[in-house]
């Protein structure tokens, strides 16, 4: 939680899941009021843990919210005697994050399945297929026009997905270097490249 540090934190979390327990015994007896007091204190944590595992904001939104209205139709199964009901509160939020994420997955998997059984390769594909591959030795012939420094500059950066400050420290320079030798290497790669067009 931020700004929750020391001792006061460790105070005001016991207080909230002390807060959180009552409100849930409430909220199973269809207190409503119980049930706002009880979002307000636990849709923050719920929706950090979501978000977490989905990753993506809107599908963590979404999750966190089929979460806390599962909390209101569910809250009787809330058991005090074993445990606390934040506990029970980001277990349910968990289970249904990681169900999201499997779902998704496998819907992927499964419009890649169909994807592949239809797929009949069109002469245009073969086209584009061999454009690419003149394509690649093109940017081949011009990255080997550039100095060894240049070219193991923009290697790591846009093949190897390194950062300017990942590329300074893996090559041992000052992240100035890095950056002159990148702009310096980028521009010849531009003017070779547009010799291709």
């Amino acid at each position: 939680m931020p700004g929750v540090t020391g001792r006061s934190g460790c105070g005001r979390r016991e207080r909230d899941a002390v807060e959180a327990d009552e409100l849930l015994v409430l909220v199973a007896g269809g207190d409503q009021k119980a049930f706002e007091d009880l979002y307000g204190l636990v849709s923050g944590p719920v929706f950090g843990l979501v978000r977490r595992v989905v990753r993506d904001p809107a599908q963590s939104e979404e999750v966190a919210q089929e979460v806390l209205l599962e909390l209101w139709r569910s809250a009787g199964r809330f058991d005090p005697a074993r445990g606390s009901a934040l506990s029970w509160i980001l277990t349910l939020a968990h289970r249904r994050a990681v169900d999201r994420v499997r779902s998704v997955r496998a819907a992927g998997e499964r419009e890649e399945r169909e994807a592949r059984r239809a797929h009949h390769p069109a002469f245009d594909q073969v086209t584009e297929e061999v454009e690419a591959g003149l394509e690649r030795e093109w940017v081949r012939h011009c990255l080997d026009r550039l100095t060894a420094l240049q070219r193991q500059s923009v290697t790591l950066a846009y093949y190897d997905g390194y950062t300017y400050r990942e590329v300074a420290e893996r090559l041992s320079l000052p992240l100035g270097t890095v950056k002159t030798r990148m702009r310096d290497g980028l521009t010849r790669l531009r003017e070779c490249l547009g010799g291709a067009a």
